[in-house]
């Protein structure tokens, strides 16, 4: 007879609580804890496949050296203390001999759900002292993180919306269904909107794709991908010109706002996006009739050349309606530990410098991951040299992978802290792996902030580790102290005093350690008392905080920020010229609730059944090309092509195509059992690097591309490449 353990899935947003079963070391069962606060027992394919990571054949358990190159390459297994003073070693080379702007480092999706990773990981970042830093965030959120800071003082300050009490969710390029929130973490969302409809709610979705979401909606609207900032902005224009604004008191410059918004009629949405002026209009009004609307916008709208005009829009609506800081509107978590509050993470900042080759402004002390291979490639003083990266593949999400991954072979070393070789990890000279997420403790200090609900939950690991297994937080913790040592050995590269000091007191401690201070100083509650209740601590619904809570000066609103109006001058340059050529089509990606980003392809539990790696196209689309449902086609950019299979529907919009993000394996000369069985190719093999938010977010939806048959002699034969 197994044992029950509380735990968690960290694996995205949702966070939901798990009960897990196990016999020894074999876990046996996992399902979704009834207990748990925030989820309420959901739990999706994901959740039960934390088994699968955690026996997974193909994991790495030990660190490994990598001998050879390219399709010669063996990994040999080293001991701990050996891979920490290698890595140590050549980081302070690198940076001797080059700088410390010649080390960039790269943070995946992962970092954020892992306590050791947030707690520990930006340290060693700090003592490298480099202006190159990159991560995931850049090809998903920054426009989020970009707007909030401007609008409300921070970048973590973003209002969620209240989709327990809310009459109206009007959803725009996000699809929760599938995603279960993000930058809205809200487990269980389909009994969530089966509760909004039952209380007489309606759901209102534009997007071009008819998704999981859109087929529950009480609306589904389609709009041309690339256009959503101007259908927004009319519906702000509509609910000023329809006398129907009450924003608060602490709101400022509504009447600059009315002025700037005036050339963007319903009309001019309807021949930019196809969405109808009536449409436009009448689902303005309802947003600001309603007893209580949340406005809601995700990687849709920001990951797309006006991503940051969008959010903005967005906010906007929330704002001039009454619903933000309102019930059923969209409000800001009170969690246990405030990093906002509390300044944990710092405000933001933009253009403080930019990149070397390109001149991209950063934000928030991150750079556009977009033009990280020019920054390896491009010869002359600040030349990335050396790359180290935490739970990122970069080669398969993010524009122009194939391009980077060419340049991370001519790196003079590159270290990665994963538990995979995958398409970037593979070009990596040492591989340092963490425990998975039912070995470590976890807390989330990220997620509790952006939920739908005020809880805490602290999950003590489900099963020890091995004892030659080490701790995210412990790699991070040995890396930064061995390579403090070696930089005190040249005059020219030891720390201060004071800095190296501050960095060892950071890494030394424990994230228990961490978590049990930061929750005695909120006294929300305690560590005690979520080690009684390790299933969570129900801290109650969102609540009005404003203006308290904001961050700006004087605890006000501006609506007209001068960094976003500016960007309005290269929306209406956009709109102006002609979106795409006659035979060009419109690319947009996709995810599925069995996929997490660039990983879990190599999970037999969440790959089996229909094939989800297909090209979707429609059939007026496919018909004008002579091209048959289910036949091979080339897609092909302006920086690469690929060859996939191809479905036909019309869930996508006409002159629409899409492909799953970061789909698929592509480790050619790498065996990995299962993980080279795995079909698919990287949406991110089309994207340009080129095309930017004002934010430096990558515009990976809405890229132009030409679609053909491939012959029947050639289908078998894949392809992905650049192009020129």
């Amino acid at each position: 007879m197994g044992e029950t353990r509380i735990g968690v899935c960290n694996l995205c947003e949702a966070i939901c609580g798990l009960e897990i079963t196990v016999e020894g070391r074999t876990v046996t069962g996992i399902r979704g804890n009834p207990a748990d606060p925030l989820s309420r027992g959901y739990v999706c394919p994901k959740g039960v496949s934390l088994a699968d990571v955690y026996a997974d054949p193909d994991r790495l358990r030990r660190p490994v050296r990598r001998v050879g190159a390219g399709a010669e390459a063996t990994w040999v297994e080293m001991d701990w203390d050996e891979a920490y003073d290698l890595v140590a070693e050549r980081l302070a080379a690198v940076i001797r001999d080059h700088g410390r702007n010649a080390v960039a480092g790269y943070l995946g999706n992962p970092t954020a759900h892992s306590i050791g990773a947030a707690t520990h990981g930006s340290e060693l970042l700090r003592v490298i002292g480099t202006r190159n830093r990159f991560s995931a965030s850049s090809v998903d959120q920054i426009p989020h993180q970009l707007v909030a800071w401007q609008l409300y003082g921070h970048q973590l300050l973003i209002p969620i919306p209240d989709i327990d009490r809310t009459d109206y969710f009007c959803v725009f390029g996000a699809n929760p269904m599938a995603s279960n929130g993000s930058l809205m973490t809200v487990p269980d969302f389909p009994q969530r909107a089966r509760d909004l409809a039952a209380r007489g709610g309606r759901m209102v979705v534009f997007d071009p794709r008819r998704t999981e979401t859109a087929r529950i909606a009480d609306e589904h609207h389609f709009v041309r991908p690339g256009t959503d900032a101007v259908v927004l902005l009319a519906m702000v224009r509509t609910i000023l010109a329809d006398g129907l604004a009450r924003p608060a008191a602490y709101v400022d410059g509504r009447e600059r706002l009315r002025t700037l918004v005036e050339p963007f009629t319903p009309e001019r949405a309807e021949t930019a996006s196809g969405v109808p002026a009536a449409t436009v209009r009448r689902v303005a009004r309802e947003i600001a009739t309603a007893r209580s609307a949340a406005v809601y916008g995700r990687v849709g709208v920001s990951t797309q050349e006006f991503g940051s005009l969008c959010q903005w829009a967005i906010g906007v609506l929330n704002i001039l309606t009454g619903n933000l800081d309102r019930p059923g509107g969209v409000l800001f978590p009170e969690p246990a530990i405030d990093v906002v509050g509390r300044q944990v993470l710092a405000p933001g900042h933009f253009d403080a410098w930019r990149s070397r080759v390109r001149g991209a402004p950063e934000f928030a002390g991150e750079l556009p991951v977009a033009v990280l291979r020019e920054e390896i490639t491009t010869p002359g003083d600040g030349q990335v040299r050396a790359l180290l990266t935490h739970a990122g593949n970069p080669v398969l999400s993010t524009p122009d992978g194939r391009g980077l991954a060419d340049a991370l072979d001519s790196l003079d070393f590159f270290v990665a802290v994963d538990i995979y070789v995958n398409e970037t990890t593979r070009h990596a000279d040492v591989i340092l792996p963490p425990t998975t997420a039912l070995e470590r403790d976890h807390y989330d200090l990220v997620f509790h902030g952006l939920a739908v609900r005020n809880t805490a939950r602290w999950t003590p690991a489900v099963l020890p580790r091995d004892p030659d297994q080490r701790h995210d937080w412990e790699i991070f913790r040995d890396v930064t102290r061995r390579l403090i040592a070696q930089l005190d050995r040249d005059p020219a590269t030891r720390l201060p005093r004071a800095k190296r000091w501050r960095a060892l007191a950071r890494v030394l401690p424990s994230p228990a350690t961490m978590v049990t201070a930061m929750l005695l100083r909120e006294r929300r509650t305690s560590m005690r008392a979520l080690r009684r209740r390790p299933e969570g601590v129900d801290l109650g619904p969102l609540r009005p905080t404003l203006p308290g809570r904001l961050q700006t000066p004087a605890e006000r609103i501006d609506l007209t920020p001068e960094l976003l109006v500016a960007d309005l001058a290269r929306l209406e340059t956009a709109l102006a010229r002609t979106p795409v050529a006659d035979d060009e089509l419109l690319l947009i990606g996709r995810r599925h609730k069995q996929d997490c980003n660039s990983w879990l392809h190599n999970t037999e539990r969440l790959t089996r059944g229909r094939p989800r790696h297909h090209l979707l196209m429609h059939p007026d689309d496919l018909a004008a090309r002579g091209i048959g449902d289910g036949e091979c086609v080339e897609i092909t950019s302006a920086v690469g092509a690929v060859r996939v299979e191809v479905t036909a529907t019309d869930d996508v919009l006409p002159g629409v195509v899409s492909l799953p993000h970061g789909y698929g394996h592509q480790l050619e000369g790498v065996r990995l059992g299962r993980a080279s069985q795995v079909p698919g190719v990287s949406i991110n093999d089309l994207t340009d690097p080129a095309l930017l938010d004002l934010s430096g977010n990558a515009a990976l939806c809405g890229v132009p591309v030409r679609v053909a048959a491939v012959p029947v002699e050639a289908a078998t034969q894949p392809l992905v490449s650049p192009v020129g």
